[in-house]
């Protein structure tokens, strides 16, 4: 937050034997002001303690405060020691340079998408049926309708064609970003043959015995200082990770788009003609901006 406030390293003399004033936010809903609620305590007592109420209204603060907020929260944001150690060893161990690709067709997430997908290997099947419990993919035309709005995860398959319709090419070196139980791969794999998994680079009892989002935090890290990352969904990773890119500079970043994908198939575009019509598509939201993109894919006319 420096440059916004005066930050100190060492409280001031006058105040660092004090026992500070407690001000608790904690328990305090709907509309929430600090300037109401907090600041009348710190002009009295000048050095307060606060405990952060988790339902203040951002909106409402004025924007040099909010830029102050999303860059202190940026530059705090760090893993564990050990953490960055191994993020830093399995960084090392991918073939530069590489793209990092973050893909979420995890039987969880197509149960809970509620989803159907045609042509998925009996082993896919069992698996989505076994995570779905009451959740039941939409049918007839509300699942069309569904689709077309852009709900439904790429498939490893579809990725591949959308990369190779962005003229992405098939010797590109690829790290995967996914969680355990990533369904259908061979969909990518047949066509990028670079790929690597964190899984495959870093071996030991330490790696294997990790909790999910412990090599989520691996995957968050690699896609970080990634020379391209390309996210097939827009959940709260890909925004994480594509918020922190731009935070550190790096703007090879590109949000594949499924809703442009379901509404030309659901138009019976197929081959060639699909191909061009998804590049136009990402080439327009880039050209646009209405989302990041990798900009060395639209460099040349597609005929």
């Amino acid at each position: 937050m420096n440059g916004f406030i005066k930050v100190v390293k060492e409280l001031p003399s006058e105040i660092a034997s004090q026992e500070p004033f407690q001000v608790d936010c904690s328990k305090r809903k709907g509309q929430f002001d600090y300037i109401e609620s907090v600041l009348p305590s710190l002009l009295e007592h000048h050095y307060i303690s606060i405990t952060p109420a988790m339902s203040q209204r951002r909106d409402r603060y004025p924007q040099n405060a909010k830029a102050a907020l999303c860059q202190a929260c940026y530059n705090a944001l760090r893993l564990t020691g050990s953490l960055e150690k191994k993020a830093s060893e399995l960084l090392e161990a991918i073939p530069k340079p590489f793209l990092s690709l973050h893909l979420r067709f995890e039987p969880d997430m197509v149960a809970y998408s509620q989803c159907q997908y045609s042509g998925l290997s009996s082993a896919s099947i069992k698996a989505i049926e076994a995570a779905q419990g009451d959740r039941k993919p939409w049918t007839g035309e509300l699942a069309r309708i569904w689709r077309k709005r852009g709900k439904c995860p790429l498939t490893p398959n579809e990725t591949a064609f959308i990369l190779q319709s962005l003229s992405i090419p098939t010797n590109t070196n690829i790290y995967l970003a996914a969680g355990d139980g990533l369904m259908e791969i061979e969909g990518l794999t047949s066509v990028y043959t670079n790929v690597v998994t964190k899984s495959g680079l870093l071996t030991g009892e330490d790696f294997t015995s990790m909790h999910g989002n412990t090599k989520a935090a691996l995957d968050y890290y690699v896609s970080i200082n990634s020379d391209s990352y390309v996210a097939t969904y827009f959940g709260n990773m890909d925004k994480m990770v594509a918020a922190m890119r731009v935070f550190k500079g790096l703007y090879k970043t590109l949000f594949l788009s499924r809703r442009a994908f379901a509404d030309f198939t659901s138009q019976g575009l197929r081959g060639r003609d699909l191909m061009q019509a998804l590049w136009k598509a990402h080439r327009d939201d880039y050209v646009l901006g209405r989302g990041s993109a990798l900009p060395d894919c639209f460099c040349e006319v597609k005929l």
